[in-house]
């Protein structure tokens, strides 16, 4: 009776499956399997007789499971899997099953699998960036004056609820300080988003801004999408590069911030929301203003609290730690043993300007670890030249004001850098900790030439 209904069940379900007792004889086998061999009857007959290249009989002997393995029959390569039937620990049967029937459709599953593992780690990273703010108090490097003042501030801001705005030259930690705000406010177990003004185009800023309803533009996603207002709701919202923000966005985004609500693009249902700005820049906004290039309304509504913070170069006290402080994190990163910096090496880093500030010493660092070789320590000759050739001409006044023998040695370092890299641009402004455009436009400010 359970032999006519296991036949009956491999008749009705498409699969390739065959059954044979202890000596390896054929009690049954699905219909779909019959088909494919071109065979009515093969039950009573030895499995070898009947499949190619089986190993069923081999399972017979060893009790061990096979699974994945390939089998070529008809030259068509499939992956099998074999089974022993026990009974009180005595092998007396085995199934043997196609799992697929071509080998490349494993590999489509493979594939289908990684990418959408890949795609899983993706969406898994990108919330938590994008819903999570990483940083606290203690992750701020420095007991410099300038930085032990910075930092006061800021303890000081993250206990209020008002609006925040940070200014300060690019790769000073304008966003690294933002994460400690939130996390030390009442707002911490809510959700951190931020958003870079300048990395997206003006036109689609709006729709990442307050989200859009479905059918709101071609290739609007069904069901529409939130914003990051939505999105960072009871919390905070980090506002990057705002003096990139177009005049007639910032008119929008005023209205958020006088009305506490949001509305979709292409709906017209109005969403409270409960969320707290900071933004950060590394442009004079009240210069943007005093040109027209920025809404002073719109000014006055951020800069309820700010911050300015300190470049690399008013805080050198800072450099040693900082310096040594980098070389654990990226050397864990990379997987390389680096015992120390030597003091020669340090003095280096002290006397140089800094213009991309931290991002750039971090950038210095990592170079440095990268051509370490057989060494152990970092020493000068590790450094970038523009860090370790004399600059003593710099120095000397000869009736310039400050601000003059400032750009002087800006000039003179991004004339240096462009130099090292035969005038690539995109690692120029890599390795300087700016962007790409504020490279340009100082290569422009300062007339700039030079032949790659």
């Amino acid at each position: 009776m359970y032999i006519e209904i296991l036949n009956t069940i491999l008749d009705t379900v498409n699969e390739w499956v065959i059954v044979v007792d202890e000596n390896g004889i054929i009690i049954m086998m699905s219909k779909a399997y019959k088909e494919f061999l071109n065979i009515s009857n093969p039950e009573g007959k030895h499995v070898t007789e009947v499949v190619e290249n089986t190993r069923l009989h081999v399972v017979l002997k060893t009790g061990v499971m096979e699974v994945g393995e390939i089998q070529q029959i008809r030259n068509q390569r499939m992956i099998s899997m074999r089974v022993p039937i026990k009974k009180d620990g005595k092998v007396i049967g085995a199934v043997g099953k196609v799992m697929f029937k071509d080998v490349r459709d494993l590999k489509l599953l493979s594939k289908k699998i990684s990418n959408l593992e890949k795609e899983l780690a993706y969406y898994k990273s990108e919330l938590s960036k994008d819903r999570t703010a990483k940083y606290s108090f203690q992750d701020l490097i420095g007991n410099s004056p300038s930085m032990r003042a910075i930092k006061n501030i800021a303890i000081r801001v993250a206990k209020t609820s008002s609006n925040v705005l940070i200014t300060g030259e690019s790769g000073t930690g304008k966003e690294l300080f933002a994460h400690a705000i939130h996390n030390a406010s009442n707002r911490y177990l809510g959700p951190f988003v931020k958003i870079n003004c300048a990395a997206i185009p003006g036109e689609l800023l709006e729709s990442e801004l307050f989200g859009y309803e479905e059918g709101a533009f071609t290739g609007a996603r069904k069901g529409g999408k939130e914003g990051k207002f939505e999105l960072a709701n009871g919390g905070t919202i980090l506002l990057d590069e705002i003096g990139d923000m177009p005049l007639s966005m910032q008119a929008k985004l005023l209205r958020v911030l006088q009305e506490k609500e949001v509305e979709r693009l292409g709906g017209n249902v109005i969403r409270k929301v409960d969320v707290r700005i900071i933004a950060a820049t590394n442009k004079d906004l009240e210069e943007l203003v005093r040109k027209g290039e920025f809404r002073e309304d719109f000014f006055y509504r951020l800069n309820v609290m700010s911050m300015k913070l300190p470049p690399l170069r008013e805080r050198k006290e800072d450099i040693e730690t900082l310096a040594e402080e980098l070389r654990i994190k990226i050397s864990n990163r990379l997987g390389v043993y680096v015992e120390g910096i030597s003091q020669d090496a340090i003095e280096y880093l002290k006397k140089y300007h800094w213009p991309g500030n931290i991002r750039e010493l971090e950038n210095v660092i990592e170079r440095a670890i990268n051509l370490l070789d057989s060494d152990l320590i970092i020493k000068p000759k590790h450094l970038p030249k523009r860090l370790t050739k004399d600059k003593g001409k710099i120095y000397r006044r000869e009736n310039k004001s400050l601000k003059d023998m400032v750009e002087e040695l800006e000039k003179e370092i991004i004339l240096e850098c462009l130099k090292e890299n035969k005038g690539n641009k995109n690692r120029t402004a890599k390795e300087l900790g700016i962007s790409r455009l504020g490279l340009y436009k100082k290569i422009e400010r300062y007339g700039l030439e030079i032949d790659k």
